[in-house]
């Protein structure tokens, strides 16, 4: 039998809705997926998380006591994946873990993401590789998004392609047909990040489940024009954006501007529009900048959407818009996947960046090595 090369990712991304994990096996130039899990966060850590965003009382250690919670959040969810894999923790070479995002200022020189990796080495008795953005940053770019890489491991083919990842950001990458031209990826604006804010306000519940909701409203042309008018959609790549921009105050200031003189929105309009935002900015970009693109992928959990889908298709001057899973790894599967492949290069001493995609002065191995 040959010998198996065993990576865990981990991904808990700006739409707060959790941990993903895969375990994959990096023997064959494609990884395959072993086992997937996913865990919800508790409502505690959940709401902590959300807090330190934005700044506030004591944050340098809220932040710390968030992150031990965390990697203890980790650790749990490697231990269900092995569990149901019946694989041993001695087998895996090692976990890469993103960790929270809760600050990202490339503009200031840092970037933030919320992680206890020695923690996490020390529970688990694995290898971790985390904090992946510092060293992209340190070279003067982004820090984000950094799945491009592995998009173009995973998806590229003989024809131009753009992929969309929609967690609460959405980003794109345009993939060349293959062997020619340059990767190029960014974030370009929100994803389910204000649509899980409004459905979380209104109706109670983590997200609008297939977009039904947002299938009864009405799109206003007036809130989309004001949603629209944001400097950072005009802003050529690379870019990366994240919550202190696409926040529930962002969203308010434009509410409270269109409700002046005229009565408010009715909610289930407010979503349905915030729908066609999100669609309208990707669709936007792909025809800037990825006009060659012969068809569209989608991963992240955006791609459960059935009415954020319908509007992406519609948005995408006709090119074929379909699921990753069409292509073989399920959408809430591909960033995790993405980490353990980043960790993967990183024990490879491989880049992990592109610099096309995040601006930095040249390719980099990316992460840092906590030991078991």
């Amino acid at each position: 039998m040959p010998r198996r090369e065993l990576f865990i990712g981990l991904m808990s991304g700006t739409s707060l809705d959790g941990v993903d994990a895969v375990l994959a096996d990096f023997a064959a130039p494609r990884p395959e997926v072993i086992a997937h899990a996913h865990h919800d966060f508790a409502p505690e850590l959940h709401a902590e998380l959300l807090r330190l965003n934005t700044p506030g009382d004591n944050e340098l250690h809220r932040a710390a006591v968030a992150a031990q919670h965390l990697a203890r959040s980790y650790a749990s969810i490697v231990d269900d994946l092995l569990l149901h894999a019946d694989i041993d923790a001695a087998q895996v070479r090692a976990i890469g873990a993103h960790g929270q995002t809760v600050r990202h200022r490339p503009d200031a020189g840092y970037t933030l993401q919320l992680n206890a990796p020695a923690t996490l080495a020390e529970l688990t008795g694995i290898d971790v590789v985390a904090d992946f953005r510092a060293r992209d940053v340190a070279a003067g770019g982004q820090g984000a998004p950094l799945v491009p890489a592995f998009h173009a491991a995973a998806f590229e083919t003989a024809h131009p392609r753009a992929v969309v990842n929609i967690g609460g950001i959405a980003n794109i990458t345009g993939l060349p047909a293959a062997g020619t031209g340059n990767v190029i990826g960014f974030d370009c604006g929100p994803g389910n990040v204000l649509l899980d804010h409004w459905t979380q306000l209104h109706l109670k519940q983590p997200y609008d489940a297939e977009g039904r909701w947002a299938a009864e409203g009405q799109v206003s042309d007036s809130l989309l024009a004001a949603l629209l008018d944001e400097p950072f959609l005009s802003l050529p790549p690379p870019k990366s954006t994240g919550r202190e921009l696409f926040n529930a105050d962002w969203l308010q200031r434009r509410l409270s501007a269109q409700s002046i003189g005229s009565q408010a929105l009715p909610p289930r309009d407010v979503q349905a529009t915030l729908a066609r935002f999100t669609a309208r900015t990707i669709g936007d970009a792909i025809g800037a900048w990825c006009p060659e693109a012969a068809d569209v992928i989608v991963c992240g959990g955006g791609a459960y959407n059935r009415r954020l889908m319908a509007m992406l298709a519609d948005e995408c001057g006709g090119r074929a818009v379909r699921s990753s899973g069409d292509l073989g790894i399920a959408p809430e599967r591909v960033e995790a996947l993405a980490f353990a492949w980043l960790a993967h290069a990183h024990l490879m001493r491989l880049p992990g960046n592109l610099p096309t995609v995040t601006g930095a002065l040249g390719a980099r191995t990316l992460g840092a090595l906590y030991p078991r």
